[in-house]
């Protein structure tokens, strides 16, 4: 990285490092780093609550499995499935990329609605209400991964602090990975401050929705500053990006948990 005429030439290799045939990548380590910060973040929720450590454990493959799966759907059926219909065979192949964020979150809402059937028994926003506080750290991880890749480029523009991608196109862009990963990692502070630190984390919902809101509305505005990624906007006249499309319904359901009458429980 270096400046070049007031912008940021951004040449990162997205490769580590290569140990015989296993090549180590920055996004796969920042993808991980993600999963572990948040294993160690629930675990002390769960010790703060006194809840079995096993159900950490299940629900860790419940959300791994869920968050793989669902990414990898979501772009398959949400961004490219034009040309997935014609090579099936392919969908399976995560390594080759291709995640989506909205698919992830249904991912893993569905395999926490699982969990909570299968293993705590308890109602499905206990857990949604610990899960989404780190889940937001991780997300700033994946935009820190999706940087060192020199992908989901942002558009061109004449601000000081631009990246000219040296591996596209060597046209100064918004670095929207790096605004994502900012909004995503104040958004983890103050979920983390709301559940340690208030009330809140007793109204069943609140810190899940919240955690809709933010994410999802930041998303929306920094769609704004991206290149199109392609998907079903033109179906709608392009008047939303397909991100921003996708994102507006995790909003009103957040706003539906935020607001709603309080239920709050015993802690």
């Amino acid at each position: 990285m270096q400046l070049l005429l007031g912008y940021i030439t951004w040449n990162a290799s997205p490769e580590i490092a290569s140990i015989g045939p296993v090549t180590i990548r920055w996004y796969g380590v920042f993808f991980a780093a993600g999963f572990l910060a948040g294993l160690y973040i629930v675990r002390r929720m769960f010790m703060a609550e006194k809840a079995p450590e096993a159900w950490l454990d299940k629900a860790f493959i419940y959300i791994v499995v869920g968050a793989v799966v669902g990414a990898r759907l979501g772009h398959v059926f949400f961004y490219d499935w034009p040309y997935y219909s014609q090579h099936l065979s392919e969908i399976p192949m995560v390594w080759r990329g291709g995640l989506a964020s909205h698919g992830g979150a249904i991912g893993i809402i569905i395999a926490l609605w699982l969990f909570s059937r299968n293993v705590s028994k308890k109602p499905m926003l206990w857990i949604l209400d610990k899960v989404v506080v780190p889940t937001a750290l991780a997300g700033c991880f994946i935009r820190l991964g999706n940087l060192m890749n020199s992908e989901i480029l942002g558009k061109p523009t004449e601000v000081s602090w631009a990246f000219i991608f040296v591996r596209e196109d060597n046209i100064p862009r918004h670095p929207v990975q790096l605004y994502e990963a900012l909004s995503y990692l104040a958004s983890f502070v103050l979920l983390y401050w709301i559940y340690w630190r208030t009330d809140k984390r007793k109204q069943p919902g609140f810190i899940f929705g919240l955690f809709l809101v933010l994410i999802f509305g930041f998303r929306i505005l920094w769609e704004y500053f991206k290149e199109s990624q392609g998907g079903f906007e033109s179906a709608f006249g392009n008047i939303m990006s397909t991100g921003q499309l996708l994102s507006v319904p995790f909003v009103l359901i957040g706003l539906y948990f935020v607001f709603r009458k309080n239920q709050s429980v015993n802690a």
